[in-house]
């Protein structure tokens, strides 16, 4: 819509083909609705973790309507606000339906073939479902449907072990759902410095029954439960799971196979995702690619940032290229996550001389009057330019303690000194953050939990 509105006030002829809901996957199945699900969660937690600094609560009830009806207030607001907008707006053409590619720049949308000299790309991903015997047979949710469930079940299994399945874990479980999470890879969050991987697990444990390292053979659908057959990777164990609700998290594919790009000539890599330059462009002059569907950071506010290099570079005096060196991204589990950039393995593999600061949240006065004993951050700076090169944070407030190391790596020679020469507020979390770069030193695996 950020490109539409754009093209408008330019005056524009513009076509906006969407064969979903206006909003796309961050307003209608993505972050906004699972934020406002997940922040009640976090309530949750909260308060029966209050005991620890002596302040002892019940939770006497949770209202999942309520729950419900302020999620679809405001993504049903903002996608009919979208709706009376783009109806309003009679000079431009709004095809909702699936449209996909006939030749070069043309498009075949319903009866009607439609051609533009600039084409856009954004047409995002959707849910993977594995080839597992008995699964495409048994009623599952996804994420594209699983915000539309009226009643919290007693039972569900969560296939995945990535973000979307740690998130939706958190929400049900902490709702009164028993949740039995089944992940492929050996690690929770494989794609995470292997601390915080260690630290999710250990945690979210507590309330949901976690079996990593695991391959699912087979499901079978009962007329009110699904059994989930799984078998562990390295002693072949057979294993069982029980549950009303199947949710799967296994991953995401790309849209091209709707969009056919490469009746246009586009070309794309081996698992469908649309290749672009650093200047988004595709290998056709004239097409731009974006978003999802090019396969690199799936997140919202990167498919913001990159839709406005796109529209730059189609329409501006001096085309520009993507940075992609410090793409901040969260996880709103129980704990919270956050990182961006290099984590500690990826720096080495590039041969990077790094040093590495860890500090654990209690070694600050707040963290302590907090009684956090286990979050912490950690921060890879390069050694001879003190170049950051990523971090992590996981505990309370990770989105919004790594956004400051953002901006660091946006900014100058992208070194920590700005923050080093800087006070501090004490007593604040922000203190742990700047205590990690106190701690940087030269990195073993024995050093990982120096305080």
């Amino acid at each position: 819509m950020n490109l539409v509105d754009r093209a408008r006030s330019s005056g524009l002829s513009v076509a906006l083909i969407e064969n979903g809901p206006l909003g796309g996957t961050c307003l209608n199945r993505g972050c906004i609705p699972s934020k406002i699900l997940i922040h009640p969660a976090d309530v949750i937690r909260e308060i029966e973790d209050a005991s620890k600094v002596g302040v002892h609560a019940k939770i006497r009830d949770v209202d999942f309507d309520l729950v419900r009806r302020r999620m679809w207030n405001l993504v049903l607001g903002d996608r009919q606000g979208m709706e009376r907008a783009v109806q309003s707006d009679k000079e431009l053409g709004y095809y909702h339906l699936t449209g996909y590619f006939i030749g070069p720049k043309a498009l075949r949308v319903g009866d009607e073939e439609i051609r533009g000299t600039k084409i856009m790309i954004a047409a995002g991903v959707r849910t993977m479902i594995p080839d597992v015997p008995g699964l495409k047979e048994t009623e599952i949710l996804t994420s594209e449907n699983v915000f539309e469930i009226e009643k919290l079940p007693k039972q569900m299994v969560i296939l995945g072990g990535g973000y979307k399945a740690c998130e939706f874990a958190h929400f049900f479980s902490a709702f009164g759902t028993k949740v039995t999470l089944v992940g492929h890879n050996p690690r929770l969050l494989p794609k995470e410095e292997p601390e915080v991987s260690e630290l999710v697990k250990k945690k979210l444990s507590k309330y949901v029954d976690i079996q990593v390292n695991k391959d699912v053979v087979k499901v079978d659908q009962g007329r009110k439960r699904r059994a989930i057959i799984h078998k562990d990777r390295s002693t072949g164990q057979i294993g069982e799971a029980e549950a009303e609700h199947l949710l799967v998290t296994t991953g995401v594919r790309s849209n091209s196979d709707l969009l056919k790009p490469e009746a246009s000539g586009v070309a794309m890599d081996q698992s469908g995702y649309i290749v672009v330059n650093d200047f988004l462009e595709t290998n056709v002059p004239g097409i731009w690619a974006f978003g999802d569907i090019i396969g690199r950071n799936m997140y919202r506010h990167t498919a913001n940032y990159e839709s406005d290099v796109a529209w730059n570079n189609a329409f501006g005096l001096q085309k520009i290229k993507i940075s992609e060196h410090a793409v901040p991204h969260a996880i709103f589990s129980y704990p919270q996550v956050a990182g961006v950039g290099m984590t500690e393995e990826e720096a080495k593999k590039k041969g990077l001389d790094i040093l590495v600061g860890v500090n654990m949240y209690s070694n600050c006065a707040k963290g302590y009057a907090m009684g956090d004993e286990d979050s912490f951050v950690k921060v890879v700076v390069e050694r001879m330019t003190q170049r950051i090169l990523g971090a992590s944070v996981v505990g309370p407030d990770a989105a919004i303690l790594l956004q400051p190391i953002v901006y660091l790596m946006n900014a100058g020679d992208r070194s920590f000194l700005p923050l080093a020469q800087s006070q501090t507020i004490h007593p604040s979390l922000s203190e742990a953050v700047v205590g990690a770069f106190a701690r940087l030193h030269a990195h073993s695996h024995e050093s990982e939990h120096e305080h």
